[in-house]
């Protein structure tokens, strides 16, 4: 009879424990999932024109490559305008596939990608380097060494992305990682 408890006490505990090992293989994949995809977001009321329609604010601001550059002269192209840090987890997740993006497609697509590193809330010029040659960037990246831009954007939390058309209206806010399946479903829609 003890023995008949023990195997069954054994046999109860490896239940419990498979069970467990199971249900945290689903939460890291649902958690991994979150990471992995932005969320489009309702846009916060404001007088910036950042409503869907509304024509993004203009700024002009220098890239790390030290060249000026102005949201207005991109009018005529289709704009990913992305927020990031480089300490910034799904940061660094979106930034292989928006390049393979921008390498593969945004020509053909009459797209700019302008990846707006928020400078105030990074860490220093040598980890924005750092970040650019480890991810090989291509596309420019503008600094917004006064926090300004960010906040126009409503850039609350990293990544932000908006879809700008060829008209410069904002179409699209995304909160959180884009992959590059989003970036294609999104730019098919704008015009």
């Amino acid at each position: 009879m003890k023995r008949i408890l023990g195997l069954l006490l054994v046999g109860a505990l490896i239940v419990i424990l498979v069970v467990g090992i199971v249900q945290k293989n689903v939460e890291e994949r649902q958690a991994t999932d979150r990471l992995n995809a932005g969320s489009v977001v309702d846009f916060l009321p404001t007088d910036e024109g950042l409503a869907k329609g509304e024509t993004a604010p203009d700024f002009e601001l220098t890239t790390l490559a030290g060249e000026s550059v102005r949201l207005s002269d991109y009018k005529g192209k289709k704009v990913i305008l992305n927020f990031w840090a480089t300490w910034c987890p799904p940061c660094r997740a979106e930034m292989p596939d928006m390049q393979k993006y921008y390498d593969e497609q945004a020509d053909g697509e009459n797209v700019e990608i302008l990846a707006v590193n928020l400078t105030t809330a990074d860490k220093g010029m040598d980890k924005i380097n750092a970040f650019v040659e480890e991810f090989s960037l291509t596309f420019p990246v503008p600094m917004d060494t006064e926090g300004e831009i960010g906040d126009l954007y409503q850039a609350a939390s990293i990544p932000t992305s908006y879809m700008i058309d060829t008209e410069g209206r904002v179409q699209q806010k995304i909160v959180g990682p884009m992959n590059e399946e989003m970036m294609e479903e999104f730019i098919a829609d704008m015009e």
